[in-house]
């Protein structure tokens, strides 16, 4: 079963998703996001050092690393 977050504001529920983008120097990096619906990248858990939070106008789930500015 995907990772999944409902919203408090609309009380829709969304599914955390991931997926790799390799930018113009080469380098790759991992793309996390919150999709209405199950789709390819699915997680099945939280990423390890990230916490989920809520936009307080759209109600749309964010994901943020845990220790940001520490």
């Amino acid at each position: 079963m995907a990772y999944s977050v409902k919203s408090k504001k609309s009380g829709k529920t969304y599914f955390l998703h991931a997926r790799t983008q390799k930018l113009k120097g080469g380098q790759e990096v991992t793309l996390y996001y919150f999709a209405g619906d199950v789709r390819d990248g699915a997680l099945e858990a939280l990423p390890s050092g990230y916490i989920v939070s809520e936009n307080t106008t759209t109600g749309l789930p964010l994901l943020k690393k845990a220790n940001k500015g520490k």
